[in-house]
């Protein structure tokens, strides 16, 4: 079966603080706003939980995620690729 791409999806980087629930990882994503009266950039970070089918994730791996429909109460992203293991 083809998986047809419905429309753009958003997607983010993190990193991975948590695997310890069963197909889910807690992800903590960092970006850089601009301030709007200072003009500085301000560091925001956010945790967010993602589902991982398979359980590939560990702590410390940096992951793509990609938006999907809501899977449960708090998880609305989905692990799409491990970028890089950690040390």
């Amino acid at each position: 079966m083809e998986m047809v791409e419905r429309g753009k999806r958003k997607t983010l980087t993190g990193v991975v603080l948590s695997d310890k629930m069963d197909k889910t990882v807690v992800v903590m994503v960092n970006r850089l706003v601009l301030h709007p009266v200072y003009k500085k950039y301000v560091r925001k970070r956010k945790k967010v939980k993602a589902h991982d089918e398979g359980n590939r994730c560990r702590i410390g791996d940096k992951v793509l995620l990609i938006e999907t429909r809501p899977l449960s109460k708090e998880k609305r992203w989905r692990v799409k690729e491990v970028l890089e293991r950690a040390a």
